[in-house]
């Protein structure tokens, strides 16, 4: 499971979500492991059946008025019990600059649960940290391949080292195509089971190619040939041509592969002298487009074959019966 430390949204997010640390400093090492947010305004009034502790509390206007109704001991014992609740409680933001009230501050730092407050307005915060969140606890996997955006379509190319896939990658970029990432794909899954891909950080926009080298594809090719990250809707692998084997020759098989759980189509596309890969990627991705609008080309032919069929059978089962009379 994917966790992200307290410390690291701090520090990395301090500037945009105007984010200040008041106490509970040694609870910085604190993990965050759901993306979800919760604010605390039913627990901080007893009820604490079903409260989600695992997630970033949020405490706005709403919760520092309502504490205010109560004296300082009360404050004291009723967010003891909350901050208590949990031991994987991660920490507590408060929002719109607002000054806590003391006992937010000692109980915080006695039982080390960060406490930290935001300059943003509570629904603006809730919306920038959890965009922040799905994206830092995505899922996350390495494919050996290269992710290109074919006609807008997200394209990963896998197989075998050796195979082509680069060779293939660099004729599509000079057809007009953008490389997202050669090698080392990151992908990550998003809510809704989407699949993103992106390059490594130190090799994004680059490509080793056998021969020649390491090669800069934006200062080659342009600012327009690349592309930070793509969805992965499509997957075509590139494998040794086999005499023995029989390739499927008109499409009637919908073929998925599993990333991360989530089935995206795959297309077994078999590598020999004379072939233009880079050509039949292309056709592929603007079938698999037509596909995503309900038009299966081979499904609609096979139709159209066995009602052909069907109309000849008639015609000669009526030849016959004329013949027997």
């Amino acid at each position: 499971m994917t966790t992200l430390l307290v410390a690291d949204l701090l520090r990395e997010k301090e500037g945009d979500l105007q984010l200040t640390l008041l106490g509970g400093s040694k609870g910085l090492r604190r993990e965050i492991s759901v993306s979800e947010i919760n604010r605390p305004g039913l627990a901080l009034s007893g009820y604490l059946d079903y409260f989600p502790s695992e997630r970033v509390q949020i405490m706005g206007l709403g919760e520092h008025t309502y504490l205010s109704t109560f004296s300082a001991p009360q404050r004291k014992e009723a967010l003891h019990k909350v901050f208590t609740y949990s031991k994987r409680l991660p920490c507590v933001v408060i929002t719109r600059g607002i000054k806590p009230h003391r006992e937010v501050i000692d109980v915080t730092e006695a039982l080390k649960v960060p406490l930290l407050r935001s300059g943003l307005v509570t629904a603006h915060l809730i919306g920038e940290l959890t965009v922040y969140l799905e994206e830092k606890l995505a899922p996350t996997t390495t494919i050996h391949g290269v992710l290109m955006n074919v006609y807008g379509l997200g394209v990963l190319l896998v197989g075998d080292s050796g195979i082509g896939k680069s060779e293939c990658a660099l004729e599509l970029l000079k057809r007009g195509h953008m490389l997202v990432a050669d090698d080392v794909v990151e992908v990550k899954q998003r809510l809704g089971g989407v699949l993103y891909g992106t390059g490594a950080e130190l090799i994004r926009h680059h490509m080793e190619l056998r021969g020649v080298g390491i090669i800069d594809v934006q200062k080659i090719f342009g600012v327009g040939s690349v592309l930070d990250r793509t969805r992965i809707e499509l997957v075509i692998r590139l494998e040794e041509w086999k005499q023995a084997v029989e390739y499927d020759r008109v499409g009637l098989s919908d073929r998925t592969t599993t990333i991360l759980g989530v089935r995206v189509p795959e297309i077994v596309m078999p590598v020999r002298p004379g072939r233009n890969l880079a050509v039949l990627v292309e056709v592929a991705t603007l079938n698999e487009r037509l596909k995503f609008r309900g038009e299966f080309t081979a499904k609609e032919f096979n139709k159209k074959l066995i009602s052909l069929m069907a109309k000849r059978s008639g015609r000669s089962k009526k030849g016959r019966s004329k013949q027997s009379a």
